[in-house]
């Protein structure tokens, strides 16, 4: 997991399930997503934030955490919505940057987010493998986390 993979926000970008796609160069297995290499990689700073506030925009700060308005509704809309349908909250993310620094929040996403059966990352998104649990996902393009919402 790098560094550069963590938005300002708080959000994992290498859990991400475009990212994911990305790095595996899944739509050669049928789908049709968004390639993204990461937010603050693509220049972005943060996908989710950067267009609400201009010192995530402009890049003025790395980490949400170092603005005064900390944490903004934005930011806490945003982290309400990802801890009720993807089982992260970005604001635990930034905290535990802030309190024990970006190198043990690496280690500590990693020992939560790694499959057990292949090593690769779990997807944020929607709780699989993207690398070894794929087939799940062609069978129902719409899963997320065991709530599997046929298509219509």
């Amino acid at each position: 997991m790098k560094e550069e993979l963590i938005a300002p926000c708080g959000m994992n970008c290498s859990l991400c399930v475009n990212y994911q796609f990305y790095k595996g160069d899944l739509n050669k297995e049928g789908f049709h997503k968004t390639y993204c290499p990461g937010c603050v990689p693509r220049g972005k700073n943060c996908t989710h934030m950067g267009y609400k506030c201009r010192l995530l925009g402009e890049g003025l700060v790395r980490f949400c955490f170092q603005c005064e308005k900390y944490p903004c509704k934005d930011l806490r809309a945003l982290d309400k919505r990802y801890r009720e349908k993807y089982h992260m909250s970005m604001l635990e993310n930034l905290e535990e940057i802030r309190l024990k620094g970006i190198g043990a929040f690496l280690k500590n996403q990693n020992l939560k987010w790694i499959c057990p059966n292949c090593g690769e990352l779990r997807c944020a998104h929607n709780g699989l493998c993207l690398f070894c649990e794929l087939e799940t996902l062609q069978k129902n393009k719409k899963y997320c986390w065991n709530r599997e919402k046929l298509e219509t």
